[in-house]
């Protein structure tokens, strides 16, 4: 039962760098606040690793070309991802975002059948229309004067897309490192994927937006605290993933909606209208369905 507080752990664990990434997009840009997700937690990561490195003496990592094919992958979707949440944060709100993010679950079973012939029951297809109409109700202009809103949640799906294809990346990745110790594995990639990630948008903001680099060294104190959150969130995924089928910890993480929709009402103002939280409801329960179907 362990794995159950790991993963609820992690859930709040994850609000708290999203909110953290989101104070920094003004000043930023929402490219500057993405690295700092990748820069600033790699040093944990990597202790992490370390550690976990130390328990595992019996890993046999293979850094073969498929590792690097399919981390390289995960690492750009996943940076693609996260640039598109902090923009649908702005525009839609802190608590949908977050909430149309979980359409990566059903989307990363779609792309999980269409790219490596994953199958899925009747009850998890279910699951996956049911997150769908509730992507569209949260989503769904209320007024012609609400397309920026509706834009925001668009961005919000695109995300969760983008995130379903770095999930299944990641763990075809891990799967070609080290198969036998998938906690290993996991930490490696994450090690790997960080530094490709911070490398890639290090050169790029250098290149053509000086002043966001400017402005993450300047807040540095808030951004080494969303590295923290960041890491310790992806510590407390994998350690329940160790123990419990990534299915059954993937509907238990849908607790992050609720934190989320707390944050956004405390730390931001945010109100979430009727429709839009019984969609929330709707979404929860479709990724839910489709965890445990």
């Amino acid at each position: 039962m362990l794995w159950i507080f790991l993963t609820a752990a992690a859930g709040p664990l994850q609000v708290a760098r999203n909110a953290l990434q989101r104070g920094l997009v003004d000043d930023a840009g929402p490219w500057g606040a993405t690295l700092v997700r990748f820069l600033f937690g790699l040093p944990f990561s990597l202790a992490i690793f370390a550690v976990v490195a130390l328990l595992t003496p019996g890993a046999h990592p293979d850094f073969q070309a498929r590792f690097w094919l399919w981390a390289s992958v995960g690492a750009l979707a996943q940076v693609g991802a996260a640039a598109a949440l902090l923009v649908a944060m702005r525009r839609a709100g802190f608590a949908v975002a977050t909430a149309m993010q979980q359409s990566s679950l059903p989307l990363a079973a779609v792309f999980g059948l269409l790219l490596f012939g994953d199958r899925l029951s009747p009850a998890a297809w279910a699951g996956v229309a049911a997150a769908t109409l509730g992507v569209a109700v949260l989503s769904w202009p209320r007024s012609a004067a609400a397309t920026g809103a509706f834009a925001g949640g668009l961005l919000g799906a695109l995300s969760g897309g983008a995130f379903a294809i770095a999930l299944n990346a990641y763990r075809q990745s891990g799967l070609a490192l080290e198969p036998a110790h998938p906690i290993y594995a996991g930490t490696a990639g994450v090690c790997v994927a960080q530094a490709l990630q911070s490398l890639t948008l290090l050169l790029a903001l250098a290149a053509t937006r000086p002043r966001a680099l400017a402005a993450v060294a300047a807040s540095w104190r808030q951004s080494l605290g969303a590295g923290f959150f960041g890491s310790a969130a992806s510590a407390c995924w994998f350690a329940a993933l160790a123990q419990a089928p990534a299915a059954m910890v993937r509907a238990v993480g849908v607790i992050e909606i609720p934190f989320a929709a707390l944050a956004g009402a405390r730390l931001f103002r945010e109100r979430l209208t009727l429709a839009q939280a019984l969609g929330a409801l709707l979404a929860a329960a479709g990724v839910a369905a489709t965890a445990l179907g």
